[in-house]
Formats: C-alpha cells, structure tokens, sequence
C-alpha cells in the first residue's frame, strides 16, 4: 500500500465559533431590571472582548443568526487555545447566559497549506524567509474580521469512499484538483472574503470555512459553480450552513427588542455594515487561498513583490494619495467637493490607495515589464489593478492600485524597477504644489472620441487659469475607454477655485451622460 505525501501547512490564530440560541420565553418572563442587567453584562463582555482582543493579537464579533439553528454568533479568534478556553468560560458568568444555550460550536485554527510549488518550498524552508510569500501566509494565519454584512459559517470534509478517497489520491492529483478549483474563486474577487481554518483533531470536520459578504447571493453563486467542479462533485462533504448578519454589542438591546440592527445610528461605525462602492472584500486571486486546505482552493499559486489583502472591485476604483493618515484628501476638501457635485471618496471604508509612477520608456516596452511584475502582484487580494497609461504629450504612467496603503508603498518599490521612471505622483520637486488625478474616468465606448474633444476644450479653459500648471489625459492601453487626468497646481486654492467655476460644473454635468461610471477624484499632494 502506498503512503501518500501529505501537504506541509502552517497554523496561526485559534477559532472559536459560539453559536447559541435565546429562551425567547424565559427572557419574556424575566423582570424588566433582569433583563436589563443581562444586556449590560452582556455588551460589557462583548465589549471587552472585542478591546481585549486588540492587545492579544486576536479578534471577536458579533453575529445576528438567522433561521432556527441559532439566533447569535460569538465569533472568537486568538493565539492560544487557552485565550478561547477563558473566553467561553467567562461568558458563562454573565447575567446574559442564563439566557442563552449553546446550539453548536466549532473549534478550529487558521492555516495555510503547501500544495503550490512556492508555498510548498516556503513552509519546507527552502525559500528566504524575507520573501513575498511569507507576507501572504501570515495573512492567512492572521486573518482580519471584516466589517462585511453577512458571515456564512459550514464545516467540511474530505470523502474517504472506496472510489473516492482523498487521501488515497496521489499528491499531484491532489494539486490539479485544488488549482483547478482556484479558478472558480478568481471571478468573485471584491465579492467574497473566505477564512480557512483546519478542525483536523480538534472538531468533528476537518476543516471550517468562514465566508463574508455583503451580497448573500454572492455566496450562493460561488458555492453553486463549485459544486460542479470535480474536487467539490467527487470529494467534498458538508456540515450544517449557518448564515448571519454582523452587529455591534451596543446594539444588544435593539436585538432582543426585534429593532434593526445594526440600529441605524451605528451603521458605517465599528462593527456596523456599509454599502460603499467597491466595499466588499476579495475571495480568491492570492496563492494557496484554500477553501478547506485541501479542499475549495480559491487562489492560484504565485507570490509577488509586495502585499495582499482585499479587493474593491475593477472598474469603480476611487485612489486617494499619499497625503494625510487617512489616505485620502482632508475631509474640508471632501465636503467643498461634495458640494461642488464631486465625489472626492470617503475617509473610511471604501478607500482604496494608488501609486503612479511615470517613465520616459517606450510604452510598448514599458508594458511589458509591467505586465510581467502585475503578473505576480495578481496573487495578492489586496491588488485591485495595475496598468499603463498612454500619454502622447509627455512621459507615460503606470498606475498601480491597491486597497492598504502598506500594500501600495511595498508595491511602489517593486514599480521604480521599471525602465525609463523619471518620478512618482506626489513626488514633485515643487513640493508646495498641488496635484489631483481623476481616476477611472470609463467613458461609454461610443462616446470616448467625445470625451477626448470636451477634454481639449476644458484644457484650454485650465491654461487660462491663475496656478495652473499642466494638466494630461492618459490613456490605459489595454482599455482606450479606461483614462485618468492628472493636474498640478501651484497651490489648494488655486485647483479649488477650477472647481467651482462654471466650466468644471458644466464639464460634471455633461460627464454624466459620457461616462460608465461615477467620476472620482484623486489628491496627491
């Protein structure tokens, strides 16, 4: 009998998830002051888990389950086993769970497993522990709880059937299975955010998938095209679903009152939902991203020369600059923008971080250096897209998107290796000037010759301006509808009086009809 070779894995944050059911009639029943000692108890708890786990390393949130399998999720993620351990029994002393019952849990932790080449000669030692890759595994076993709506808990396992054994199929086929499998993910990047975490001797499955989302059909299309793929078809076995929406503690007595929640006033604050463009986060297009490990792999093997994390979408993107901690503009020129009918991005939750290089190269050659390194930065979540503008009247750009600023400074690095790079946005030698880029404007395919002709018109309008100093239309070559505009200026004052003149106002306007999508605007100061 032949053994079969295991996949090497890595583990990080142990996982708790506590899901419990309400004795709706006991809490009928209770004295008003009963019940409002257990919400207080309760919140106080939640509360303090949730600050607690910033100093430990770890993560807890709170989950409205929906149908009859439980009513609250306590999703609970920390170093050790002994940090769940004192977790669960401290709930025990609150006010709150003599209310509650324990539906079902399950204990798990985080990993990473090596079935791709390069994670594979990560965990074996044999690659430098400095690398690309390593960044992505300890995001894997560091995973963040995102502010998604919905969470989709199910365990699952692996078949051992007489024709269909898992573990008697031999590594490679193993591997084909589960890079196969990773295509499907690819098409819900900036839908889908997974955590996977292996159960092997700790719970009654061998591994538990977490899902988030802010569109539950989202989820259902992704599991629905997996069902059909041969390593889900022949393979796979699940547990019960169990579906949620997240709400924060202080939100308790609104939950047990049948109000919303999140209550309104804390929608878009801690531990409440948002709705944002481009808000939700990526599953899939990072290496080894395995859906159970060994089972539902939503990533492709790779690594790339900087971060990963979560995706916001492909065309809507909205870049703010290197500029305040924010990332963005500061928030007086946000409003004046708004006021103006200019969408100038939100200071949270659906920001999302550009660096644009230019290069004097010739822009075919240029491309495909690019093309080469995007290639690597693709396995990353937290890539949103990386591309080269044309620019007949000067040097060209090449724009690299990402959702953490950290991941679009790691990348700018890699970026400045690129032929013919003169300089980066933001990085005048003027440093008092002022510089906004418009990215993405789409234009509709049959109105982009228009475009570029009101483009000429206004730039005449801008020569004309007090501390304007030049201003290009670029071009993506791979899309010729896909174009940003960057401007610099001599000061805030001068980009802010452009603004709000009747020619930019009038230029909005017309843009509606022109473009795909909403225009933004980008600051690189």
């Amino acid at each position: 009998m032949t053994q079969r070779e295991p996949p090497l894995t890595a583990e990080g944050s142990y996982v708790l998830h506590d899901f419990r059911t309400v004795d709706w009639d006991a809490w009928r029943d209770a004295p008003e002051h009963e019940r409002q000692r257990a919400l207080e108890e309760g919140e106080d708890f939640l509360v303090h888990r949730e600050h607690a786990a910033r100093s430990e390393s770890g993560q807890s949130a709170l989950y409205s389950i929906l149908g009859h399998k439980a009513d609250l999720l306590f999703l609970h993620l920390r170093p050790e086993m002994a940090d769940l351990d004192r977790i669960e029994r401290s709930f025990e002393d609150t006010a709150l769970a003599a209310f509650t019952e324990r539906a079902t849990s399950y204990v798990s932790v985080t990993e990473a497993s090596g079935y791709g080449e390069q994670t594979r000669e990560y965990l074996a030692g044999e690659t430098d522990e400095d690398a690309a890759i390593g960044d992505y595994i300890d995001d894997r076993l560091h995973p963040e709880i995102p502010d998604s709506e919905f969470v989709s808990f199910y365990p699952m396992s692996k078949r051992r059937q007489p024709e269909q054994n898992w573990y008697d199929t031999p590594y490679d086929e193993r591997a084909e299975h589960i890079m196969r499998h990773a295509d499907i993910g690819r098409d819900y990047a900036g839908k889908v955010e997974q955590m996977i975490c292996s159960s092997v001797g700790l719970d009654a499955h061998e591994w538990g998938i977490t899902l988030w989302t802010d569109d539950l059909t989202d989820v259902k299309d992704l599991l629905n095209e997996m069902r059909f793929d041969p390593s889900t078809s022949q393979f796979a076995e699940f547990g019960d679903f169990l579906v949620g929406r997240k709400f924060p503690p202080a939100d308790l007595p609104a939950f047990f009152a049948g109000e919303d929640v999140p209550a309104p006033e804390s929608q878009g604050e801690g531990g409440g939902h948002h709705h944002g463009e481009g808000e939700t986060h990526a599953h899939g297009d990072d290496a080894e991203h395995a859906h159970g490990g060994e089972g539902h792999h939503h990533g492709e093997e790779g690594h790339h020369h900087g971060e990963e994390g979560h995706h916001h979408g492909d065309d809507a993107e909205h870049a703010h600059g290197q500029d305040d901690d924010a990332g963005g503009p500061p928030p007086g020129v946000r409003d004046e923008l708004e006021a103006e009918g200019v969408y100038g991005g939100q200071p949270h939750g659906e920001d999302v971080y550009a660096v644009v290089l230019y290069s004097e190269a010739d822009v075919d050659e240029l491309y495909d250096e690019m093309d080469g390194l995007r290639g690597n930065f693709e396995h990353y979540d937290r890539h949103v897209k990386t591309a080269v503008y044309e620019n007949a009247g000067g040097p060209h750009a090449v724009a690299s998107v990402w959702e953490a600023q950290e991941a679009a400074d790691t990348a700018s690095g890699f970026l400045t290796d690129l032929p013919g790079i003169v300089r980066q946005a933001g990085d005048d030698a003027d440093s008092d000037t002022w510089g906004t880029m418009g990215m993405f404007y789409t234009t509709k395919p049959d109105r982009r010759a228009e475009f570029v002709e009101k483009f000429e018109t206004v730039g005449g309008v801008l020569a004309d301006m007090d501390g304007h100093i030049n201003t290009d239309l670029l071009a993506n070559v791979e899309d010729e509808n896909d174009m940003f505009i960057a401007s610099r200026w001599q000061s805030r004052d001068d980009a802010m009086a452009f603004f709000r003149s009747d020619a930019f106002s009038d230029t909005v306007d017309w843009g509606r009809d022109v473009l795909a999508d909403r225009p933004r605007h980008v600051f690189l100061a």
